[in-house]
């Protein structure tokens, strides 16, 4: 698709149940349309009956005090707010985080290594390269959705899900990379694992970041 046609897309705007509308962005998923969702979710959180605005990956979610008497009143100031093309940018909170990559904290490192055709020093140096930005922070208690994964190491999801995997556990799929926030299901690739605390209930805010923020991980070593 070229850059006009996206241009002329309309987000996509439908009610949640009876006390919530869902925003869902056209274009590309990258960090200036993140920028533009968290900007959004600014504006809407001072609107009458929104109790709540919540960013997610190229999307937002209102939560309303009431049902909405006038649904397309929202979609009006949706769609105004988000052809202003606001951005927010943020001050990020930066955190390294050291990772133990392959071994029994990352049992599909081999795996990614031969469906990219790179060898697991390489796949591990290429994920270490980047700044990861927090796009969203969500699925479960602060788990971070990230953008930055270098496209040599997109990967399908799994074509079998895992139960569970541990929390702490560094995964891969699609454009996609993050660090597990709690024990969980995954059809994710498990790739390593960090010991790190993402969700503290009794921390004020309880999620570690934030959106805006930024990760680095550094291998602490790599076991074959």
């Amino acid at each position: 698709m070229n850059a006009a046609a996206v241009h002329l897309e309309k987000p996509r705007i439908t009610p949640l149940g009876s006390c919530a509308i869902l925003f869902e962005a056209p274009g590309e998923f990258d960090l200036e349309h993140q920028r533009r969702i968290w900007a959004l979710a600014d504006a809407a959180a001072q609107w009458d009956t929104v109790v709540e605005a919540v960013p997610g990956m190229t999307n937002l979610i209102l939560l309303l005090s009431e049902p909405p008497c006038e649904l397309d009143l929202f979609r009006t100031l949706l769609q105004d707010a988000w052809e202003s093309g606001a951005e927010k940018h943020v001050e990020p909170t930066v955190l390294k985080i050291p990772i133990v990559y392959g071994g029994e904290g990352g049992p599909h490192l081999h795996d990614v290594a031969e469906g990219t055709g790179l060898s697991v020093d390489e796949v591990v140096r290429i994920h270490t390269e980047p700044d990861y930005t927090v796009y969203a922070v969500g699925s479960h208690a602060g788990y971070c959705y990230l953008g930055g994964l270098d496209a040599r190491l997109f990967m399908p999801r799994r074509k079998v899900p895992l139960l569970s995997i541990p929390a702490g556990s560094l995964s891969v799929a699609g454009l996609q990379t993050g660090v597990s926030a709690s024990a969980g299901p995954s059809g994710w690739h498990t790739i390593g694992r960090a010991e790190i605390s993402f969700f503290d209930p009794e921390r004020r805010p309880p999620a570690l970041l934030k959106p805006g923020d930024i990760i680095r991980f550094m291998a602490e070593r790599i076991v074959a």
